[in-house]
Formats: structure tokens, C-alpha cells, sequence
């Protein structure tokens, strides 16, 4: 079985400059805080390293997400572009928006879409002005998304924002209530508030979940996975959060995760297949 990797950060271009990668430091911390040794090809630098890590763990695909953000730093769509010509078949990138512009941002949605991007990226949080994800600036996007058919990628959990309050599921369940038709992803899983966004996604179908590293030896994980099993299967997305865990050794320890077989295929491959159109 192959594996969408949905939210996996390769060592090249602007992702250097992203504090993933220039504060190693505190990555590794993460990582090790997350039961892992960071990944060789992370603290190398290496997209060959990675790629073999991504053939030992049946990784057939990184989903890339882009990133606006004078936080964290940025990665344009312009690169996105490059790295999918320079790895074909290996790398999909969803391309992310300044929010703060709304007009800025419903121009780079037309362009996103006529590059063939497949989905669209925001972290409203992380913006030059930070914004609640369901501040009303952003409604005339998600809109304009949901017209499209486009899903929207939403980074909702971590360190989302300023203060705690980026990640209250309370936000993103009035944007799936508001927005019926509009696919939502809550990468990071909106942890750690794990029974709270699980209660939103059994009240909201168009609303998936994608814990990623926030998965990984962190209280909450037994719920997660047991939604993963049940009622949450169509709609839970694997992710590694790499380089945040380290793309071989995450899938060898969510395979040994109390899922049966035929949802550990929806989750690891088919969910992201479904949402890309892959």
C-alpha cells in the first residue's frame, strides 16, 4: 500500500530559510519530545536522504504546504512549482495565501488553480495581522474556495497564533457550519483541544482531521485513534509533520496503531487521494 505523507517539508529551497530548518535546535527538541531521533536527511539537509527515507516507509507522495508567515518564514508558490518539476510524481504542493489582502489572496487562488494546484493553503494566525479562523475578513475567500470546489488546508492546532485562543475548535466549527459544501482540513489536528475538535468533526462532514506530529506519543492520541478506526475514518489524513518526526520512523510507529486495515488504507492513502483527486 502507498502513502500520501499529507504535510511533509522537503530540505530545499524556501523551506531552508523556514525556522524548521534554520533553528535546528528547537526542532530536534520536538522531535525528540515526540518519542523520535531526528531524521538524517533533516539535519543533512538532504532531499536524496529524504527520498530513500520516504521509499523505506512507503511514502509514494509529500504533500507540501506552503507557508506565508514573517513567524515561521515563507515559502512561495513559485517554489512549489519548481520543486514538483525538479521530483515529478513525488511531490504535490498546496499552495498558501495572505489572508490579510483579500484581494491579493483571491488573485493567488486564480493562479493556484490555473498552475493546477489541487487544494489551497491559510494560517490565518501566522498572517502579518493575525486573524481567528473565522474572522470575517476571511469569509469572502473561503466563499470564493468553496465555489471553486477547491478544499482549503487550515492550520489549526500547535502554535497556530499569538495565544491559545488560534486553536479553540469553536472557530473553525462556525467555518464548517457557515461554509456546508467547503472541504476543510485541520492540519495539527487543533491540538490539544482532542475531544472538542473530534465533537466538531462528528457534527461537521465536511470537516477532516490531520494530527500529524501533534499525534505522536501526545495526550489525546488513544481518542484520535479511536476516531481514526471509526466514525472518523473517511475523513482522518496521515501526515508526518516531517521534519518535525521523521517520514521513515513516523509510518513504521503509526502502523503498529490499533487500526484495522481497511481504514489504515483510507487514512494513510485514500482520504488525501480523495481530497487531491489523485
Amino acid at each position: 500500500m502507498g502513502i500520501i505523507d499529507f504535510r511533509l517539508r522537503p530540505p530545499v529551497a524556501g523551506y531552508l530559510d523556514m525556522i524548521m530548518y534554520a533553528n535546528a535546535p528547537r526542532r530536534d527538541r520536538a522531535t525528540r519530545m515526540h518519542g523520535f531521533e531526528p531524521a538524517k536527511s533533516a539535519v543533512h539537509k538532504s532531499v536524496d536522504m529524504l527520498l530513500q527515507e520516504m521509499d523505506r516507509a512507503g511514502v509514494t507522495t509529500g504533500v507540501m504546504v506552503g507557508r506565508v508567515s514573517k513567524v515561521f518564514g515563507s515559502v512561495s508558490n513559485e517554489d512549489l512549482l519548481r520543486i514538483q518539476a525538479d521530483y515529478p510524481g513525488r511531490f504535490i504542493g498546496i499552495p498558501s495565501i495572505d489572508p490579510v489582502d483579500r484581494r491579493a489572496a483571491e488573485a493567488e487562488i486564480d493562479h493556484a488553480a490555473q498552475n493546477g494546484f489541487r487544494a489551497v493553503g491559510i494560517e490565518p494566525g501566522l498572517s502579518a495581522v493575525p486573524m481567528h479562523i473565522d474572522d470575517r475578513r476571511l469569509y469572502p475567500l473561503y466563499a470564493k474556495l468553496e465555489d471553486m470546489k477547491v478544499p482549503v488546508v487550515v492550520m489549526a492546532g500547535g502554535n497556530a497564533g499569538p495565544d491559545l485562543s488560534y486553536t479553540d475548535p469553536v472557530h473553525i466549527d462556525r467555518v464548517a457550519g457557515d461554509f456546508p459544501e467547503l472541504k476543510i482540513v485541520a492540519t495539527h489536528g487543533a491540538w490539544p483541544w482532542v475531544h472538542q475538535i473530534l465533537h466538531v468533526a462528528y457534527r461537521r462532514p465536511n470537516l477532516f482531521l490531520s494530527p500529524d506530529q501533534y499525534l505522536a506519543n501526545m495526550p489525546g492520541m488513544d481518542d484520535f485513534v479511536r476516531a481514526a478506526d471509526g466514525y472518523l475514518a473517511d475523513r482522518f489524513v496521515y501526515a508526518s509533520s516531517y521534519p518535525f518526526t521523521p517520514v521513515d520512523k513516523f509510518a513504521e510507529w503509526f502502523r503498529r496503531l490499533p487500526i484495522r486495515e481497511e481504514n489504515r488504507h483510507k487514512v494513510m492513502y485514500q482520504n488525501a487521494a480523495t481530497l487531491l483527486g489523485i
